[in-house]
C-alpha cells in the first residue's frame, strides 16, 4: 500500500495498492489514520460489487443503514444510492442528493465517523465533491467569534432538505412535515467539540442542516451569528472560490473514505443532465462523534 499527499492540496491523500480482502489490521490502521490526518483518503483501482463494498466498510467500523428505503441498494440495503439511472425501467436510489452545505446524519443524534463513497458512473464534466475542513476553519476564525460561540449549542434538522417520497404523493404538505418533525426531531449538539481521535476543535455547523444557535441554557441566540458562521467557513460562497473550500476530483476506480466528524461536503452536480451513480457505504468507528455523547 502506497500512501502520498494530494499536490496542491490542503486536504486529502491518494492510496495505491489496497484491498480489503487481503490487507492486514495494521494496514486498516494506517488508512484510518490517513483518513483522520488528512481527512479525505482517495482509494485508486477499486472495482468492488455492493456487497464488496460493504465489505470494505466493515473493516473501518460498523455501517448504518439509512433510515429512509427508497436511498438503499435494492440487494444490499447498507449501501446507499443516489442515481439518476433507471434500472430495468425502475429508479433505484434518489437522484441529485447533497446539493447543499452537511455532514452525513448531522440531523441524528448518533452520528458515524467515517463515510465511504464509491462512484459508479462518473459524469464527463463538473465531477467531484466540495469540502470544507471545519477544523482548519474554526482555527481560522476571528478571535472574537470564537469568543462569541464559546459554550452555545446549535440545533440540526433535516427538515429543508427533506425529499419527497413516492408514498407522500397525494399527501397534505402539513402531515409531511409533522412526520418529519416527530421521526427525526432536531438534535442538540455543542458548536465546537474536540476530535476524539485527533484533539482538534471542530466547529460543527452546516447551512443544510443547522437551524438554530442557542445558549447553554437553550436560549435562542440571533441567527445572525449562525449567518456569519456560514460566511466565514465558504459556506455562502456560490462561486466556490473561498480559501476553506477543496474541491475533490474523482474518476473510475476510485473510491472516497473521508472523516465525517470534521468535514462537510457538498455535491457537484452538472448543469446539464449527465448520467451519473455512486454508493456509499458509513461506518461507525468505535468512538462516538465525541466524548459527549453517551453510549445508547
Amino acid at each position: 500500500m502506497k500512501i502520498t499527499d494530494q499536490p496542491g492540496a490542503f486536504l486529502g491523500a491518494s492510496v495505491e495498492g489496497f484491498d480489503h480482502t487481503t490487507a492486514s489490521d495494521a494496514d486498516v490502521d494506517t488508512l484510518k489514520r490517513t483518513v483522520r490526518t488528512k481527512k479525505i483518503a482517495v482509494l485508486k483501482g477499486q472495482d468492488l460489487s455492493p456487497r464488496q463494498f460493504l465489505a470494505l466498510g466493515r473493516r473501518l467500523g460498523r455501517p448504518e443503514t439509512y433510515y429512509e428505503p427508497m436511498y438503499r441498494h435494492p440487494e444490499v440495503p447498507e449501501v446507499f444510492v443516489s442515481s439518476n439511472v433507471p434500472e430495468n425501467g425502475r429508479q433505484i436510489g434518489v437522484p441529485k442528493t447533497g446539493k447543499f452545505w452537511h455532514a452525513d446524519y448531522q440531523f441524528m443524534p448518533d452520528p458515524f465517523g467515517i463515510t465511504l463513497i464509491h462512484p459508479q458512473v462518473v459524469p464527463e464534466k463538473n465531477r467531484g465533491t466540495y469540502f470544507i475542513d471545519m477544523g482548519r476553519a474554526y482555527a481560522r476564525l476571528p478571535a472574537d467569534l470564537k469568543e462569541e460561540i464559546g459554550g452555545t449549542f446549535c440545533k440540526h434538522s433535516v427538515r429543508k432538505y427533506f425529499k419527497i417520497r413516492p408514498h407522500d404523493v397525494y399527501r397534505p404538505i402539513s402531515e409531511i412535515i409533522d412526520e418529519v418533525e416527530t421521526r427525526t426531531p432536531a438534535v442538540r449538539q455543542p458548536t465546537t467539540f474536540i476530535h476524539p481521535f485527533t484533539g482538534e476543535t471542530v466547529l460543527y455547523i452546516s447551512e443544510g442542516f443547522t437551524v438554530g444557535i442557542e445558549d447553554a441554557d437553550g436560549n435562542p441566540l440571533d441567527d445572525e451569528l449562525l449567518k456569519r458562521l456560514f460566511d466565514a467557513t465558504g459556506q455562502l460562497d456560490e462561486t466556490f472560490e473561498h480559501d476553506n473550500i477543496h474541491l475533490q476530483g474523482f474518476g473510475k476506480g476510485d473510491l472516497l473514505v473521508w472523516d465525517n466528524r470534521s468535514l462537510i461536503h457538498r455535491a457537484r452536480h452538472t448543469t446539464t443532465p449527465e448520467p451519473t451513480v455512486s454508493y456509499r457505504v458509513t461506518v461507525h468507528d468505535g468512538r462516538k462523534l465525541h466524548d459527549g455523547i453517551r453510549a445508547a
